[in-house]
Order: C-alpha cells, then sequence, then structure tokens
C-alpha cells in the first residue's frame, strides 16, 4: 500500500510525464525505483518552482543548473539528498543529461512510506517500462533487489531471472542480450555496512560512462 502525494500540482506533473530526466525509451542509462516519494508540503517549499522546472524537462534543467535533481541545489535541505548525492557520485555530468532517465514502477508521486504491492501497479504502465527497457534504447539497465523482487511478482517481466547470473564487476547481470544488460545493485540509499558496497558499485557503474563525454 502507499499514499498518494496530496499535491494536486505534483499529480498533474507525473500524468504527463511518469519518469524523471530523458525519456525511458530514449536513454542510455535506465535507472529503475519503486515511487517516486516527496516531503507532504514539498509544494509549500521554495524548491517547488525548481521541482516544477525539473518535471517538465529534466535534460533542460540538468544542463541549466548543474545537477540532476532540484534536491541537490543550494536552496534544499530536506528529504531525499542523501540517495541523490550518491547518485551524483558515479560521475555523470550535464553533457550526459539525455543519456540518463529515471523511472519508477509505480506511476503516481507519494507520501511517507510506502509498502508496494502487485495491486498497487498500474499494468499499461507496466507495459510501458517493460517495452522501454527490452526495445528501447538503453543499454545499461539497473535494478536495485526491493524493486527486482516486485517486478517478478509483477509477471510483467518474463525475461527477469530469479537471481543474478553472473556478474560485471561488483553488479549483478539478471539479463542481457548483444546490445543491452540489466543489472542488480543496492539502492543508492543504502548506508551502514553495505555503505563500502554501495561504493564499490558506483565506480562500476561509473567505468560504464562514455568516454567521449
Amino acid at each position: 500500500m502507499y499514499a498518494t502525494h496530496p499535491s494536486a500540482e505534483l499529480n498533474e506533473l507525473f500524468v504527463h510525464k511518469s519518469y524523471q530526466g530523458a525519456a525511458p525509451d530514449q536513454a542510455m542509462f535506465l535507472f529503475v525505483g519503486l515511487d517516486a516519494n516527496y516531503e507532504p508540503r514539498i509544494d509549500q517549499n521554495a524548491i517547488f518552482s525548481k521541482i516544477r522546472e525539473y518535471h517538465h524537462d529534466g535534460v533542460a534543467f540538468w544542463r541549466k543548473y548543474g545537477v540532476h535533481h532540484p534536491f541537490l541545489l543550494p536552496e534544499y535541505s530536506g528529504d531525499g539528498q542523501f540517495y541523490h548525492r550518491s547518485f551524483a557520485r558515479i560521475g555523470f555530468g550535464p553533457q550526459h543529461a539525455d543519456l540518463v532517465s529515471f523511472v519508477e514502477l509505480l506511476h503516481v508521486p507519494t507520501v511517507g512510506k510506502s509498502a508496494l504491492v502487485t495491486t498497487d501497479l498500474d499494468e499499461s504502465h507496466l507495459k510501458v517500462l517493460n517495452s522501454a527497457i527490452i526495445e528501447g534504447r538503453a543499454a545499461h539497465i539497473f535494478v536495485p533487489g526491493r524493486v527486482a523482487i516486485l517486478m517478478r511478482a509483477t509477471g510483467a517481466f518474463p525475461w527477469l531471472t530469479k537471481a543474478p547470473q553472473n556478474k560485471v564487476e561488483t553488479l549483478g547481470v539478471l539479463f542481457r542480450n548483444r546490445s543491452k544488460t540489466v543489472y542488480s545493485h543496492l539502492h543508492f540509499s543504502t548506508w551502514g555496512r553495505s555503505q563500502q558496497k554501495k561504493i564499490q558499485e558506483v565506480v562500476a557503474i561509473r567505468s560504464l560512462l562514455p568516454q567521449d563525454g
């Protein structure tokens, strides 16, 4: 179960774009998550104008402000920074903005803690996501463990193996064909005893970045 975010404007942004950054079927690097979670009164925060701008065009936002997400701007100090700071350590820059997409299994923004089950998910959204992964341009798709569990339970991703079949450096491989690889990795919010492994995975992802930019 989950709680839909109370902001009508934030929900409307997700109606028009249920992803962040580049379009999922056009990106080279696709990061799959569970849900897009925001503070309850994010629409009353001074950062909300930037969040609105980001959701309208994440690629242009990154190139304009030099960061991939509004939570990394100096005027923001709320929840969500740890995840995005961890992601930023990969080394993507504004020159990569049109290569990176974030998409969630849930198609609406949430508030509070979510415990998603298959009945929470929208079938048409899952079909679009599956098509983006298998038929889209993405060469590198990244799926944290909890996300993979829910993806398997939906039955919408029949190609997804029950466990990583092998590894690319420290990243598990859940699927591979001639043009793309789906990797298993720790969530970017992971901390504590798993922090070192997360750092190793960040380095492994960094090695996949295009060498010409």
